[in-house]
């Protein structure tokens, strides 16, 4: 048999069967083991002999983050403690952190759909793949890891930072694929370049990265630096890591959602019910296979929308866009809605620019104002104050208000950072 079958998305005429059934147990689950879950249900009238499938998801009430608050730090869980194999926890930089667990069950899932999210985006059996995302805590070192060795390709798990030597390891262990965020992606490009490489001339064929929001520009942005294929893994804790949705090598974006652990929807962000086709809205996801923690109808905060047609990779799976933004994220300024991907969506569409940037906001009085500084391109031959014009010019247009400030400075101006996910927008308003 072939080795990767095990991890194949299941033909369409299955997964129907296999969302209606995990749909039904899943819900009895939280039922019947989660206080949280018993009261939401029963306040608004519905029992889990009232779930048959998918088709009556819209039952369910909606799971916020603020039932992680509310039940800290174990209250969501569906097991007791002698059945946890594992626990990881959000970083807490806004409050106290969301722990999660996993039971071996869990696990065993975690890998299995993480490890066919990196054979669709293209790593082989036999590939050796630098992980270069922190470990710990933060489900991002570990759930690759173990998907790495799942799929029968080989782990360096360097973690993060160490630039330099991250450099170093890619050129003497000829690693075919790396794993990190799209930010250090970027970075690990400018400080091969600063060491004498062309990232382009690295062995690496493709690039994995996730845990930020990023915008098409940049994925291409990074494909061209290192001549490799650059795909976005989608993935959020609360539902169990990294491997929720992927890219995959063949198609021209558009995440492939594993719908058959992970019942995805599109919501209006405002009122909750599901958005016309093809819009975009929040993305609502349910979890079908996790036993520590179910989630029902759990809004992840993210922006997308549904993709229409087939991919040319033949995966059935349904795909999403890339995110565009997070209903949390979003900035009001002078009344309008901004989303920092549309600035940088914007930046990479300038060459003489680097993606690397920094928006201030501030209040004047009663007025809010917005700055926005970026750094030129290492080689690029530009007048500033043209080309700051012109960025100007270019984000009126897009963002429907005129930034009070575009500032461009030399390349290495602005803070880089080699762990974590990198800060780019500060919000000095009261």
């Amino acid at each position: 048999m072939d080795s990767l079958e095990p991890l194949r998305f299941p033909d369409s005429e299955d997964l129907r069967t296999l969302q209606d059934e995990r749909l039904a147990e899943t819900v009895e689950r939280a039922y019947e083991n989660v206080p949280y879950y018993r009261e939401r249900l029963d306040d608004h009238g519905v029992t889990p002999s009232d779930v048959d499938g998918v088709d009556d998801v819209e039952k369910l009430p909606l799971t916020t983050k603020a039932a992680f608050t509310e039940n800290y730090p174990d209250g969501l869980f569906a097991v007791d403690d002698a059945e946890l194999r594992r626990i990881h926890a959000s970083s807490g930089t806004t409050g106290k952190p969301k722990v999660v667990g996993y039971t071996e069950g869990d696990l065993d899932v975690w890998e299995r759909v993480m490890a066919r999210g990196l054979a669709t985006a293209g790593v082989e059996p036999g590939d050796t793949v630098q992980n270069m995302a922190g470990y710990g805590l933060f489900t991002g070192g570990l759930g690759v890891h173990d998907a790495i060795e799942r799929l029968g390709a080989t782990v360096v798990p360097t973690g993060s930072g160490a630039t330099r030597r991250q450099v170093e390891l890619m050129v003497d262990l000829d690693t075919d694929a790396v794993h990190c965020t799209p930010s250090y992606a970027l970075y690990l490009a400018e400080t091969a370049e600063e060491m004498g490489h062309d990232p382009a001339d690295l062995p690496v064929s493709t690039v994995v990265f996730g845990a930020e929001s990023s915008t098409e520009a940049m994925r291409e942005e990074i494909g061209e630096r290192f001549d490799a294929t650059a795909v976005d893994n989608y993935g959020l804790s609360e539902i169990i890591g990294p491997g929720v949705a992927i890219e995959c090598a063949e198609g021209d974006g558009g995440l492939h959602v594993w719908e058959d652990h992970f019942y995805p929807e599109i919501v209006d962000p405002d009122t909750g019910e599901p958005v016309p086709e093809g819009e975009e809205g929040e993305l609502v996801l349910t979890t079908l296979t996790k036993e520590a923690l179910p989630m029902l109808r759990y809004r992840t905060g993210d922006v997308t929308s549904f993709l229409p047609g087939e991919c040319p990779c033949g995966c059935e799976a349904r795909r999403i866009g890339s995110i565009t933004g997070r209903t949390d994220d979003l900035l009001v300024v002078r009344g309008v809605n901004v989303y920092p991907t549309e600035i940088e969506s914007v930046l990479l569409e300038f060459d003489a620019v680097a993606p690397y940037y920094r928006v201030d906001l501030y209040r004047d009085g009663s007025m809010d104002t917005i700055e926005i500084t970026v750094e030129r391109e290492g080689d690029a031959a530009v007048d500033p104050d043209e080309l700051e014009s012109r960025l100007s010019d270019r984000l009126a247009d897009v963002l429907t208000l005129t930034p009070d400030e575009v500032a461009v400075v030399d390349p290495g101006a602005l803070d880089r950072t080699e762990t974590g996910k990198v800060k780019r927008v500060f919000d000095h308003r009261e």
